[in-house]
């Protein structure tokens, strides 16, 4: 049974491996800036994140069948848009035009849209550099605290620990109690809860009352929060985002790589039925909540920046934003941000 299963697995692989030689080139028409390496292993890394997120087996032929083909589409699409071929325009073509400018009009009178610099100033540059080379632990914060082996993870194509995840989380926290009402300029800090990636590992291998998860939150009152912000470990291969909006009744799930979304909405809810009944002596009122999973959040176009996303997903909605300003082209400097941010206790604003 175990060489079968081999043997299914092997076959599996060499089918998915045949589609992406297939879709290389499609891919770099769309816009893919990487090798052919660079693609295969992200087809590698999608297939190890849908089986941590989904609990499916490799070797299932008609599931690969379906969502693989599903997937290489749709990281097409994220990659870029193709130029549309030339065309005649009808009447009602032509009045699209007409609004589209109208609009486009309209969106310059707005506020340009943040972009984020490619670099840290030098001397920042030249200390995370320094900070690499240190050895021993780098920083504390909180209960957090991070090593040099920790800190490597911020190198480049490194996936990141829990370590890391959690200290940039107390970081949000940290900012979250000391300008609770303050404005500053990238949108509001928000009343914002931060779980670490070990609640998640309870609540869904334990449950709520198993876990003992009503002593997470013994000292403050969840439901008075504008948002509870959660990272997810799938499986221990791939990181995502959730999110308990109150202020827009959202069960939020963000995912760089587009999947994880159901499962991370019935635990969240569940979750929050159970804190309520916990806390309120009654069930939760979910009227008005919605699922929320936003088709344009930003992808990932490799197998190991998932963690990096992950935590500028929980810092963007920390002040109420969920129009992301980042992608994968913004990763290298965001890693070398987030090691100064680490030394230096504090998350920075470089807009």
């Amino acid at each position: 049974m175990n060489r079968q299963h081999k043997a299914a697995v092997a076959f599996q692989k060499m089918e998915i491996r045949k589609m992406v030689h297939e879709h290389f080139d499609v891919a770099k028409r769309y816009g893919f800036h990487g090798t052919k390496r660079d693609y295969e292993e992200l087809a590698d890394y999608a297939v190890t994140a849908h089986k941590a997120v989904t609990g499916k087996r490799t070797d299932d032929e008609q599931d690969t069948a379906i969502w693989f083909p599903k997937w290489l589409d749709k990281a097409h699409k994220s990659f870029s848009t193709p130029r549309p071929k030339p065309f005649v325009p009808t009447l009602d073509q032509l009045h699209r035009t007409l609004r589209a400018k109208d609009a486009a009009i309209e969106d310059r009178l707005r506020p340009p849209r943040p972009q984020l610099p490619s670099s840290l100033p030098p001397e920042d540059e030249l200390l995370v550099d320094t900070i690499f080379r240190k050895r021993g632990v780098i920083a504390k914060v909180a209960r957090e605290s991070v090593a040099d082996v920790d800190i490597a993870r911020l190198r480049p194509r490194q996936w990141l620990n829990d370590e890391i995840i959690n200290f940039y989380g107390a970081l949000i926290m940290q900012r979250a109690e000391e300008q609770k009402e303050n404005a500053v300029p990238r949108g509001k800090v928000l009343r914002a809860f931060y779980l670490s990636s070990f609640f998640w590992a309870k609540l869904t291998s334990s449950g709520y009352e198993k876990g003992r998860l009503a002593k997470w939150t013994k000292k403050l009152d969840l439901f008075a929060q504008d948002v509870v912000l959660i990272p997810v470990n799938h499986g221990n291969a791939h990181w995502t985002a959730a999110s308990i909006n109150f202020r827009k009744k959202r069960f939020e799930s963000y995912d760089s790589m587009g999947m994880a979304k159901e499962s991370v909405w019935k635990q969240l809810r569940e979750y929050i039925n159970a804190e309520h009944m916990n806390k309120k002596k009654k069930p939760f009122n979910f009227d008005g909540w919605v699922d929320w999973a936003p088709s344009d959040t930003p992808q990932q176009d490799n197998g190991y920046d998932c963690g990096v996303f992950t935590c500028q997903f929980l810092e963007s909605l920390s002040r109420g934003e969920d129009d992301f300003i980042f992608g994968q082209e913004n990763m290298s400097y965001l890693r070398r941000k987030m090691v100064w941010e680490i030394a230096n206790l504090r998350i920075r604003n470089d807009l």
